[in-house]
């Protein structure tokens, strides 16, 4: 069963879906917290994640990060801005609010996440002892390697001239700079500049997601490039940590979240998705992906004995 619901973010409202289980569970539910990646919002596949989840007896928390699909923006904040430690710290109130629900375990809190919100899962299951168990696929691991293979060389220089001039302008009052997230044009300016970007991207919102905004903020870049979650996969054990990662992915280099993962401390579990970054999300890799993140909850919140 599903269920809208909404909650607080020290004063941004953030809304999303409750998934619960058939059936009863004495003590309540293990439950999985699930936010999306860079732009992205609920509808571009994360109703399919929890499903599979909520069939093996996981509740889920479902919802859009601040400033895009249903949730709301800071006041004073524009829409459209990805801060990824305010996406951090949205996943620890997202927590809060499962552990307050009835038909919640408090103490078998999973953290689930994918592309950048997989890097956001590894941060919060090293700083937040709440959770207990962590899987992240596809995810991001360095945020300034990441810029390095995204923008092309000539133009670091520029990017970060730009970064500056929308700084000065914002501190006088004035709007935001915008770029898209994607575009058909390989050579134009877009923050996730690859073909299967624009694929992804352009497809779910013409088929499922109609809020997704093909932009965000200049800033989002600026802090994306200085966001490094990899450092803290040392930090997560005792925590199991499962990641799954696609070999051909190109948008955050597969071989680098390996060779990451390697920094972690067991108990952990590397899953291989078969082809690209956005592959995990469909067909044969979504199969991978899905059963491999069920199994590892299920078998790390106890399914089945609350």
């Amino acid at each position: 069963m599903r269920e809208d619901i909404s909650f607080d973010a020290e004063g941004v409202t953030l809304r999303g879906w409750f998934y619960r289980p058939d059936g009863d569970a004495d003590g309540g539910h293990p439950c999985v917290v699930m936010a999306h990646g860079f732009s992205a919002v609920k509808e571009q596949h994360l109703d399919d994640y929890a499903e599979v989840f909520a069939a093996s007896g996981l509740a889920c928390v479902v919802y859009d990060n601040r400033g895009f699909g249903a949730s709301d923006a800071a006041p004073g904040k524009p829409r459209q801005e990805i801060d990824p430690w305010e996406q951090v710290r949205d996943y620890q109130h997202a927590i809060t609010y499962a552990q307050g629900r009835d038909d919640v375990d408090a103490d078998r809190i999973g953290v689930w996440g994918s592309s950048y919100s997989g890097a956001h899962a590894y941060v919060v299951g090293a700083i937040d002892r709440r959770v207990k168990a962590v899987s992240g696929q596809v995810p991001l691991v360095s945020g300034r390697r990441a810029f390095e293979s995204l923008v092309r060389i000539d133009q670091w220089g520029p990017t970060w001239e730009a970064f500056a001039a929308d700084r000065l302008e914002r501190a006088r009052g004035g709007e935001p700079a915008m770029m898209p997230v994607v575009s058909d044009d390989p050579t134009a300016p877009a923050a996730l500049p690859t073909p299967d970007s624009y694929e992804f991207f352009t497809r779910t919102q013409s088929d499922r997601a109609p809020s997704w905004r093909n932009e965000v903020t200049l800033r989002s870049i600026e802090l994306f490039q200085g966001y490094e979650p990899g450092r803290f996969l040392p930090l997560i054990s005792p925590t199991p940590l499962q990641m799954v990662v696609a070999p051909h992915d190109r948008l955050v280099a597969g071989e680098a979240a390996a060779a990451a993962y390697e920094s972690a401390v067991h108990p952990k579990k590397l899953v291989v998705v078969p082809g690209g970054h956005f592959d995990a999300y469909t067909g044969p890799g979504f199969e991978v992906s899905s059963s491999a993140a069920r199994d590892w909850f299920v078998e790390h919140l106890h399914v089945g004995k609350g």
